[in-house]
């Protein structure tokens, strides 16, 4: 079964080529997407690339889409039912790397990181803090699926009174286990010391925190964003940083790369980094080993694990 494996250039191409070719000697990797027309039944991908009509019309014999990240909202859903076309993500291999660094950008607010590394740069010495513990903080967490949970496993050793949201409950056992609350979505912006987003992004929840959202949080509360972009409303975020001193940790964007010229970043009260929480040297790692095992069950017969799309 033939297989086409489409990076982007900037990924290690030759070292992962060495990984694959061992385990799937019958691939080929390209890294344009001006590829041509293909015969392979299997297409592996990045979230770096858009998977659209075009690239899916040149494989005419595709039968199955692996896509080696947690994300596939650049994938036309539309065109792979219409081929009947299967799709499975990776939805596990960065929870970790992912849930470290929430608590990192948060911890950098709560401790005023930033404010000091600048003071001292200059040549300052602070000698008063408004510094804050994460301990007793109230953290609201918007979707409680792998990286959320996670997350809930962590905080459980800082002592904060976790709540969440989620469109599927848990159940009575993994709240306890978790230490976490199940909130409505009103509650958790209106009560949340710190509020951090883990959902996909689907055409129903596109800017669903919007001014709306923003105006029931707390003044100074922290919001945290390492999701997708597309599902705040970057001028209400704006605007909540200026007028109610909301603390914003941003990992992603509407448009990647932003525009540097954006309101966002004259912002004081915000942490910024290029959509890259997912991303650490274990994390590729893992996206590679269960991206080709993945690939090896289909291959072989089997059903692949995380469907998508059956």
């Amino acid at each position: 079964m033939k297989v086409l494996i489409l990076l982007p250039p900037f990924l290690p191409v030759t070292e992962i080529s060495k990984i694959i070719n061992q385990i799937l000697p019958d691939s080929e990797i390209v890294t344009d997407i001006n590829f041509g027309s293909k015969n392979s039944e299997v297409l592996v991908a990045t979230t770096f690339t858009l998977i659209g009509k075009e690239i899916i019309d040149r494989l005419p014999n595709l039968k199955f889409i692996q896509i080696a990240s947690t994300g596939y909202d650049n994938v036309d859903l539309i065109a792979l039912k219409e081929r009947g076309i299967k799709l499975s993500n990776i939805p596990t291999a960065n929870k970790e790397s992912v849930a470290e660094h929430v608590l990192a950008m948060v911890l950098s607010q709560l401790k005023n990181l930033m404010h000091f590394h600048n003071e001292i740069v200059k040549g300052n010495w602070p000698f008063l803090t408004n510094s804050m513990e994460l301990m007793g903080k109230t953290f609201g967490i918007i979707g409680m699926g792998a990286i959320g949970r996670k997350l809930a496993e962590r905080l459980l050793f800082f002592g904060t009174d976790t709540i969440y949201y989620d469109i599927v409950k848990l159940s009575e056992e993994e709240e306890e286990i978790l230490g976490v609350r199940y909130a409505g979505l009103d509650e958790i912006f209106s009560r949340s010391d710190i509020i951090s987003v883990h959902v996909p992004l689907t055409d129903e929840n596109d800017r669903f925190i919007s001014k709306k959202r923003f105006d029931m949080m707390k003044d100074g509360s922290i919001f945290v964003n390492t999701s997708r972009g597309e599902l705040v409303d970057e001028d209400a975020l704006i605007n909540a940083v200026k007028s109610k001193g909301i603390r914003a940790c941003i990992d992603v964007y509407s448009t990647e790369p932003p525009d540097p010229d954006s309101e966002l970043f004259k912002l004081d009260n915000a942490i910024f980094s290029p959509h890259i929480a997912g991303v650490t040297i274990e994390s590729q790692q893992r996206f590679i080993t269960e991206t080709v095992a993945n690939v090896l069950k289909y291959v072989q017969g089997l059903q692949p694990l995380y469907g998508v799309l059956p």
